[in-house]
């Protein structure tokens, strides 16, 4: 009779801890994943993996990961993002909505750098140039100095007169308007119309233009440092110089125009198109 009240009571007592996770479990989320959304759309589309990659630039495996949800090969949350907008582009699907679930979900947000990068970066542009000009104006001064000391000395052969002396002065008046020439020779404002045309042949250097819209670029040197990483808005300009190489990455082709080494080649690429690019000394030419 103890016996059986005991095994009841135990019963009793563990039954609603058996219960309670049943009850209690979180809700089933019938939204589907970002990589489904995408699948979707392709076939709806009537879109093979093979076709997306080929009007995107984005490789067929990657797309294959980020229909199955797997963003690891993407290279980072930036490419991340720039191929959930050109896939989405290609299939009919909403982008910027997915990159809103991408960011959600991984918990992570667009860089957004301050402008005191770009006008840091424009400020080191400005300095390089800055002292070779100034040397040229210093040179130039010199060179007048000297023209007027030797014409005052060479018209001073020992007094003569007032009226003698004072003739040597027109000599040296007459010289001066030609020495001002000389010192605003130097064109200053032509290489800032097209820096690339100066650009060395020894190194590389690449100018993008924003053209019709806003793109988000990436710029890195020959040594991996990363040179500029923000948004190219309409009428706006980067230039970058290396001694190796420049590489690039650019998420809406159409809206940025390229001048490689003092060359237009244009617009980088088609409306929403991600592409990657490497330039050399001596192209331009397709990275």
């Amino acid at each position: 009779m103890g016996k059986s009240s005991h095994r009841d009571n135990r019963r009793s007592s563990a039954a609603p801890s058996g219960t309670e996770p049943g009850a209690a479990g979180p809700p089933q989320d019938d939204v589907p994943s970002i990589g489904r959304v995408l699948a979707d759309a392709r076939l709806t589309a009537g879109l093979t993996v093979d076709e997306v990659s080929a009007g995107t630039r984005v490789r067929v495996p990657i797309v294959h990961a980020i229909e199955e949800d797997d963003f690891s090969r993407c290279g980072g949350d930036f490419y991340a993002r720039g191929h959930l907008r050109s896939l989405a582009k290609a299939v009919g699907a909403d982008g910027e909505a997915l990159v809103a679930r991408y960011d959600a979900i991984h918990g992570t947000a667009p860089v957004v750098l301050a402008p005191v990068a770009t006008l840091d970066a424009r400020r080191i542009r400005v300095d390089r140039r800055g002292p070779n000009w100034t040397a040229a104006m210093l040179v130039a001064i010199v060179a007048v100095v000297l023209l007027i000391g030797f014409n005052l000395v060479s018209g001073k052969p020992g007094k003569v007169s007032a009226g003698a002396a004072s003739s040597p002065l027109p000599s040296v008046a007459a010289s001066q308007p030609a020495s001002p020439s000389t010192t605003a020779q130097p064109p200053a404002p032509a290489p800032s119309v097209a820096p690339i045309a100066a650009a060395p042949a020894d190194k590389v250097t690449v100018k993008l233009v924003g053209e019709g819209g806003s793109s988000w670029v990436s710029a890195v040197d020959g040594g991996g440092k990363s040179l500029f990483q923000n948004n190219l808005d309409d009428g706006k300009d980067q230039t970058f110089t290396d001694t190796k190489q420049i590489k690039l990455v650019i998420g809406n082709a159409a809206a940025v125009h390229l001048y490689v080494n003092g060359k237009d080649l244009g617009p980088a690429g088609k409306d929403g198109q991600v592409v990657h690019l490497t330039y050399t000394p001596g192209d331009p030419q397709a990275g």
